[in-house]
């Protein structure tokens, strides 16, 4: 291996660990459900703002954070998201109660929103020079998640079964200790944006109010009913803030969200896919927990083991995706993502009260080797239609939209299951059946707006300042 080689891997794994942080926070928590629930009182709305809390404070930041990565520098903001989340991990593992827990979630989602996006761009900028070390590396970047989402559930159950649901929050403090040593010693600052952005206080604002009340409305839409005003009030304010979030985008100097960014080839077809993607997985993993712990019976260990195949399946297609986008470009590997997917989806929906473990299992496999195909190689669209000095903004608009689609994925599909016993199982095929339509939909997305290699165009440049108000 030459010294360019072995000094990018270190980068890919420093960088890593901001990914495997976020997304082991998602499983090992959806295990610990049904303990925090009886521990602490909580209904199934309650549990639906323990997951929400976080994935909307991550939806919501992670524009700005993408903004402070490229005003600031990204090393910085990466490893100012290490501290955070850390002290918000501890926060979680002391909460007394279910307020103070999803407070503390939320501040873990800030943390994480400072993390990823700004991941991307130190990753980016290492081997944005080489489109094939590029995709080798995100696909990796990729694989390490994969690791922590399949590792999640098991880790989760065992900690659970030995120490209580606090001790799943207190093993990110290591994990973040550990991150900000590798970012130190292995990974180079990325130069700060020529432009000096802005870092737009009433974009953020809206953004925040506008997926709160959307997320708020959807989750109490079953308990309190579509007539009752947090319902009909959180619609309203939601459709409200959106519209003049999207006017002052359009307004702005220094747009959070750089509306030119969506007339790029393959940018808006990216995202799309991204959010479909986070919508079905998310909503159906949160489902998923309640069905093997309370409809089936299974302990904390035994689900955690269930999940295995479900989540470890992202690992081997992650790696495969990054190898397909470098010799085929990313329509391909998000097509047969998509349609794999969906197929797996369809098999989930077959699922009864009854059904063995054994019948579990194709879809278990399939689902995670479609989204494991489709992931990098959306992420690798993305990157590669803007340029580099703004990969940190057009990371965070990606995972903005995809964690925004996770929330949404829980409050809605959670919705269906409200009331417990049997609705767990028809909400779970229902829930299916939905995510199924979505990654057929993700599928076709994919082929038709994703340009081949050979029409590749150029990337989105900072200069085009103007083009924002006029969007």
């Amino acid at each position: 291996m030459s010294t360019n080689q072995r000094a990018v891997t270190w980068i890919v794994v420093a960088t890593s660990f901001s990914f495997v942080v976020a997304q082991l926070d998602v499983t090992i928590v959806n295990v610990a459900l049904p303990s925090i629930a009886l521990e602490l009182g909580s209904g199934v709305t309650a549990l639906q703002w323990v997951v929400d809390g976080y994935t909307l404070a991550f939806a919501a930041l992670l524009l700005s954070s993408g903004a402070l990565g490229d005003r600031y520098g990204s090393k910085r903001a990466y490893q100012a998201g290490f501290l955070l989340f850390a002290a918000a991990s501890a926060a979680c593992g002391l909460a007394p109660g279910p307020g103070t827990l999803v407070a503390a979630r939320v501040a873990q989602g800030a943390g994480a929103a400072l993390l990823v996006p700004n991941s991307l761009a130190l990753l980016n900028h290492a081997t944005g020079h080489d489109p094939r070390l590029r995709a080798r590396s995100v696909g990796q970047w990729t694989a390490a998640g994969a690791i922590s989402i399949a590792a999640g559930p098991v880790v989760g159950s065992l900690l659970l079964a030995a120490f209580g649901w606090r001790s799943i929050f207190m093993v990110n403090l290591p994990l973040c200790a550990l991150g900000m040593w590798l970012t130190a010693k292995h990974v180079p600052s990325a130069p700060a944006s020529s432009q000096r952005r802005g870092l737009d206080p009433a974009g953020q604002v809206l953004a925040v109010v506008a997926l709160a009340a959307l997320t708020g409305a959807v989750i109490e839409w079953r308990p309190l009913g579509p007539a009752h005003p947090v319902v009909f009030g959180g619609l309203i304010l939601a459709a409200l803030g959106g519209a003049a979030f999207v006017w002052t985008e359009s307004h702005t100097r220094d747009p959070m969200l750089p509306l030119r960014f969506f007339r790029a080839p393959n940018f808006s077809p990216a995202v799309v896919f991204g959010v479909m993607c986070n919508v079905t997985y998310y909503g159906t993993i949160f489902l998923l927990s309640l069905y093997l712990q309370q409809a089936r019976g299974y302990s904390a260990v035994q689900a955690g083991v269930a999940f295995l195949p479900l989540t470890g399946g992202f690992f081997v297609s992650n790696l495969l995706s990054g190898r397909l986008v470098a010799h085929f470009g990313s329509r391909l590997p998000m097509v047969l993502g998509g349609a794999m997917g969906s197929v797996g989806y369809w098999l989930l929906s077959r699922l009864d009260a009854g059904s063995s473990y054994a019948a579990m299992l194709p879809a278990f496999v399939l689902i995670p080797a479609g989204m494991g195909l489709g992931v990098p190689a959306m992420t690798t669209a993305t990157l590669a239609s803007v340029d580099r000095q703004w990969s940190g903004t057009a990371s965070a608009v990606l995972n903005a939209a995809r964690q925004a689609g996770a929330a949404m994925g829980v409050a809605v599909f959670g919705s269906l299951v409200h009331g417990g016993g049997a609705r767990i199982v028809s909400g779970l095929r229902e829930a299916s059946l939905i995510s199924a339509v979505l990654l057929a939909l993700a599928a076709v997305v994919a082929r038709v707006g994703i340009a081949p290699p050979s029409a590749a165009a150029t990337p989105v440049s900072a200069a085009r300042r103007s083009g924002d108000r006029a969007a």
